[in-house]
C-alpha cells in the first residue's frame, strides 16, 4: 500500500472542489498499475463525493439543495454553529474507493472526485492510498 496526504485550501462557506487531478498525479507518481484508490478525509464538517464534473451548475445544484434540506440555523444546539456542515457532510460521507486500472482511475466520462466543504473557509487534508491489486 502507498500512501500520502495532500491540502486543499478552499475559499468559501461551502464549495465543491474538484480533486480529481491530484488524485490522478498521486497514481502516475508512484506508478500504480492496477488496484483500488481509497480517498478519506479527515473531518467531520466536509466530505468527499464522486459526481459530474462536465458542468459546474451540478454542484451549485447540490449544495442548494442540500441548503434547503439541513438549513444553517434550524435550532440546533450544537455550541459552535455549524452543526448543519456536520450534518451535510455525514449525509455526503467521509470516503470513497475508487478502481484503478493501467495507472488511471476508474470513472465514467462526465465523473470527478470531488472535496465537499460545508465550514470554510479552510484548510482541508485529504489521505489517498493505493492498494495495489
Amino acid at each position: 500500500m502507498i500512501s500520502r496526504h495532500f491540502s486543499v485550501h478552499t475559499a468559501r462557506s461551502s464549495e465543491f472542489v474538484n480533486i480529481t487531478a491530484s488524485l490522478q498525479d498521486f497514481l502516475q507518481k508512484n506508478n500504480s498499475a492496477d488496484g483500488m484508490c481509497l480517498v478519506f478525509v479527515p473531518h467531520t464538517t466536509c466530505g468527499i463525493t464522486i459526481n459530474e464534473n462536465a458542468d459546474p451548475d451540478v454542484q451549485r445544484d447540490i449544495l442548494m439543495e442540500l441548503g434547503k434540506i439541513v438549513p444553517l440555523r434550524d435550532g440546533y444546539r450544537h455550541s459552535e454553529g455549524n452543526s448543519a456542515a456536520h450534518i451535510k457532510a455525514s449525509a455526503m460521507g467521509s470516503s470513497v474507493t475508487i478502481p484503478v486500472v493501467q495507472g488511471k482511475l476508474v470513472l465514467g466520462i462526465w465523473q470527478g472526485v470531488y472535496l465537499c466543504e460545508f465550514d470554510g473557509p479552510r484548510t482541508r487534508n485529504v489521505h489517498v492510498s493505493f492498494i495495489s491489486g
